[in-house]
């Protein structure tokens, strides 16, 4: 299982959950939402109330995220280090990640 401190990201935004993901969908045009418990990036589980809006923009995918004891942030993780944890699971024959559902990518 891996952590989102293993990932090279940017925090766009600090607020609620209700704000980052407002944040998301007033900014970004490529949006696609996402249930409670899916799987973002490896080992990285979306948390929220649905639908979760996660978005790309110029080479980065940017969702909300929420770290029980942090709160919630709008993050900024650079594609390269998405497709790495992808490739990953590929390697291990887990399920289909993100690239698999999103229509835009």
């Amino acid at each position: 299982m891996s952590c989102i401190d293993n990932y090279n990201h940017e925090i766009l935004l600090k607020g609620s959950f209700k704000e980052c993901s407002d944040y998301i969908k007033k900014n970004y045009k490529n949006i696609r939402e996402f249930n409670p418990g899916d799987e973002i990036l490896e080992g990285v589980m979306l948390i929220g109330l649905p639908p979760i809006p996660v978005a790309y923009d110029d080479d980065f995918v940017i969702f909300p995220f929420t770290k029980p004891c942090y709160g919630s942030h709008v993050l900024r993780v650079p594609l390269n280090q998405y497709m790495k944890s992808q490739e990953k699971v590929k390697e291990t024959g887990e399920k289909k990640g993100i690239l698999s559902k999103l229509k835009f990518w």
